[in-house]
């Protein structure tokens, strides 16, 4: 009966353990900095990994006052690019540990 508790202690000291690497690799995610792009770099902006703009750079060339849309579209493109960045280092870092959970 002993023997069993020593078993659950253990396995609950490497669930803490893998918990702590988690909420690390979380944080150093939400820390990075992703850049999205609109086509010909009109439209730059900038995402933390927790998906929080920092930033956004319109080149001048991209405001028509009689084109709003092409402007729209541009930050569209841009914040989708950067968004698609967030996503595919976020399941890339954090997957390994939500492989096999449904």
């Amino acid at each position: 009966m002993m023997r069993g508790m020593g078993n659950m202690q253990s396995m609950m000291k490497q669930m803490k353990k893998m918990q702590a690497q988690m909420t690390a690799e979380q944080e150093a995610l939400n820390a990075q900095q992703f850049e999205g792009v609109a086509p010909d770099e009109m439209v730059k902006v900038t995402f933390t990994g927790d998906k929080q703009m920092q930033d956004i750079t319109i080149d001048p060339k991209a405001v028509d006052p009689d084109d709003v849309d092409m402007l729209q579209d541009l930050v569209l493109a841009a914040v989708n690019d950067a968004l698609t960045k967030v996503d595919a280092q976020t399941k890339s870092t954090m997957g390994k540990y939500t492989q096999g959970l449904k």
